[in-house]
């Protein structure tokens, strides 16, 4: 199929970029659900990567059983700017699935945001994410583009499940510490998504140049959170409610929650829309008055401590490896050795990805009146239990996070921002998201709310 011009308007609702590699192939197929269905904002898609003729297998492969539709396939690399210029200029929204992006990310934000293109990513990386902001928010507030990573399972259901959570704490209830519990569950062996360990690997290698970044950017506003800072637990706990061993998880869910909160202290009325209508603005008011601030954490569950074991293993070769260059060099040439089988380069078997599921619980103390937070020897009284639930985390729940954020931004891009870098939460958070989850297999359940004797 030949491209057209750079001067030619928008010809694409939505662009794949990366649609070739392991996760994006999952991508494309579940953007074939709903190109060109009833009500469906997905009228025109482009699939772009470096080589035609993958980008026609991965197609094959996702509309399979079907025969492929007939759908632009467009050449772009990430070392060569002018066809990335060239791609945004001809997209509304481009889905970026190329990482690591600590690697491969900023030129395609770069091209978006001086094209005037919306970008959304599936990227966990904290330092990527923190560095696009740094350099890209004000033009791309000034050029309108939208540009939001971290739509995929990092870090939507930690952000769209802890704003589900806090909103169960009636007033003049108020949380003061949510817990978020992963486990993931399978009858086959868990195979976990290789570009997930290899931006562990990378971002162990650039943890001194994230804490540069942050050292040299302004403080942003924190969120006042009714009663004390949770003091720093055992490195593994017994959660007895639950049934599960668990282990802090340096994930960058808290981080993103805590970049939400920092906005939202910002915009207490969340950020108001582009040409926003006033029933938007309503329901966006009203969402953000019901969201309630807490000291948020995520922690890896299993009902085995040997399984918590292994996860420090991991975690330890990741640590101790990843500060040098032969060490990060034996990380990812055998990934399957040193994360003791969570993770190879061929990635998961398609029986693997199908029978693999996630569980994420998240576990709230606070006080059943706001005003007892105030007395400093006073404890928590009430807890709260909620959870999300979906199928396997990197290649199904990914997928589907992504197209619904995508298909929310191309139906309502007048209730949104002119432009910015933003996180998902504080973008989506007042939208439809939760529901079009739920209803594409992805559930949030409340479970319990408890009083605690003190």
């Amino acid at each position: 199929m030949e491209e057209k011009s750079s001067n030619s308007p928008r010809i694409y609702d939505v662009v794949i970029l990366g649609a070739s590699g392991f996760t994006g192939k999952y991508v494309i197929r579940e953007a074939l659900r709903f190109l060109n269905t009833p009500n469906s904002p997905l009228k025109s898609l482009a699939l772009a990567g470096r080589s035609s003729s993958r980008l026609a297998q991965a197609l094959k492969w996702a509309a399979h059983p079907n025969v492929p539709p007939q759908i632009p396939l467009l050449i772009a690399d990430t070392t060569d700017a002018n066809s990335l210029t060239h791609l945004a200029g001809q997209a509304k929204l481009i889905l970026n699935c190329i990482g690591p992006f600590r690697l491969y990310g900023e030129p395609v934000v770069a091209a978006c945001v001086e094209s005037g293109c919306d970008y959304l990513d599936i990227c966990g990386e904290p330092e990527f994410m923190e560095k696009m902001e740094a350099l890209y928010h004000e033009k791309a507030m000034e050029k309108g583009s939208l540009v939001i990573s971290a739509c995929g399972f990092d870090s939507v259901p930690a952000e769209i499940g802890l704003m589900f959570h806090t909103r169960q704490w009636a007033p003049p209830s108020v949380p003061n510490t949510v817990e978020a519990y992963l486990s993931l569950e399978s009858d086959k062996k868990v195979v976990g998504n290789i570009g997930t360990y290899e931006s562990a690997v990378l971002g162990v290698a650039n943890a001194d140049e994230l804490m540069e970044l942050r050292r040299s950017r302004p403080r942003r506003a924190r969120p006042v959170i009714p009663g004390p800072a949770p003091k720093k637990g055992p490195i593994i706990e017994h959660q007895k409610e639950l049934g599960m061993w668990a282990v802090k998880l340096p994930s960058a869910d808290s981080i993103v929650v805590r970049r939400t909160f920092a906005t939202l202290t910002e915009n207490p009325h969340g950020l108001p829309g582009i040409n926003e209508s006033v029933e938007h603005i309503e329901k966006r008011k009203a969402f953000w008055s019901s969201v309630k601030p807490a000291h948020f954490g995520v922690k890896f569950g299993s009902k085995s401590l040997l399984g918590i074991f292994c996860v420090i293993a991991v975690g330890m070769f990741i640590g101790l490896f990843g500060k040098f260059s032969f060490g990060r060099w034996l990380l990812l040439e055998f990934p399957s050795f040193f994360s003791l089988g969570g993770f190879r380069k061929k990635g998961p078997t398609e029986d693997e990805v199908s029978s693999a599921s996630f569980k994420m619980w998240f576990v709230g103390h606070g006080f059943s009146d706001g005003n007892l937070a105030s007395s400093g020897d006073k404890k928590p009284d009430v807890e709260v239990i909620t959870r999300v639930t979906g199928p396997e985390i990197g290649y199904l729940t990914t997928p589907i996070i992504l197209l619904q954020c995508a298909l929310i931004l191309l139906k309502s891009r007048d209730n949104m921002p002119k432009g910015g870098v933003f996180t998902p939460g504080i973008i989506y958070g007042s939208m439809d998201l939760q529901e079009r989850l739920q209803e594409n297999g992805i559930s949030f359940d409340f479970v319990s709310k408890n009083v605690i004797s003190t």
